[in-house]
């Protein structure tokens, strides 16, 4: 379980120090900008290059949606739950600390006012879109990424495979949502950097672990009754 646990840590703590970092260091660079499309990329392959390396260890979720997802789907045994979760959360603010320490670094940052990279809704979401709007963008794109992680992970799928088809689909999810939300999917990823952005982040904090885990579980329990072989 140690190891496990560790897995998921690190995981998780990649996952917000690469997607994050990018969309906080280098989204917006003047003149070598990666704009949403390289911020999109960057979470994507955070997961494929942690999935590779961990996810033989753990399983490579880095995310509580996904866990819960998985448990609904009759892939992770009840025990696991809740210890996956608190190693998910504290690898993402480990990971955000750090991204905190070093963009500290450069005159002039402010967490709060910048918004450091938090996800969020109404006034706070990248193109101005309402709650309703990213309840349903949240819930669906959590949904449709827990149907392609145990697709991807079925005994019938091509063996080798799943951590490229899973980071694609992180990186297809952002490239969707990221004006609606900034992209969440992930209530670790999103409660790492909330609690440095302080303010209005973790007001809103709430939808971002309710939708996602709502969209994992029902895609967890989809693909179990309605995907996955019987034999």
């Amino acid at each position: 379980m140690f190891k496990k646990l560790s897995a998921e840590f690190i995981g998780t703590f990649v996952l917000v120090f690469g997607g994050c970092g990018s969309a906080i260091f280098a989204a917006g660079f003047p003149g070598l900008g990666i704009g949403f499309a390289g911020v999109a990329l960057a979470f994507g392959l955070t997961v494929l290059v942690m999935a590779f390396a961990v996810g033989h260890i753990s399983g490579g979720h880095f995310n509580p949606a996904v866990t819960l997802g998985l448990f609904a789907g009759g892939r992770v045994a009840a025990r696991d739950v809740v210890p996956y979760i608190l190693a998910q959360v504290l690898g993402g603010i480990a990971g955000a600390a750090v991204l905190y320490v070093i963009a500290s670094g450069h005159a002039g940052f402010d967490a709060t006012a910048s918004g450091f990279a938090s996800n969020g809704y109404g006034e706070h979401s990248p193109g101005g879109y309402s709650l309703m709007a990213a309840m349903v963008c949240e819930g669906l794109l959590t949904a449709i990424f827990l149907i392609v992680i145990q697709g991807a992970t079925d005994k019938l799928a091509p063996t080798g495979f799943a951590p490229i088809a899973i980071g694609l689909s992180l990186t297809l999810i952002h490239l969707i949502s990221i004006p609606v939300t900034n992209t969440s999917v992930n209530p670790a990823r999103s409660t790492a950097v909330a609690l440095f952005q302080g303010t209005w982040a973790l007001d809103q904090l709430w939808m971002f672990w309710l939708m996602p885990i709502v969209g994992g579980i029902f895609g967890g329990l989809y693909y179990r009754f309605a995907l996955a072989s019987k034999d």
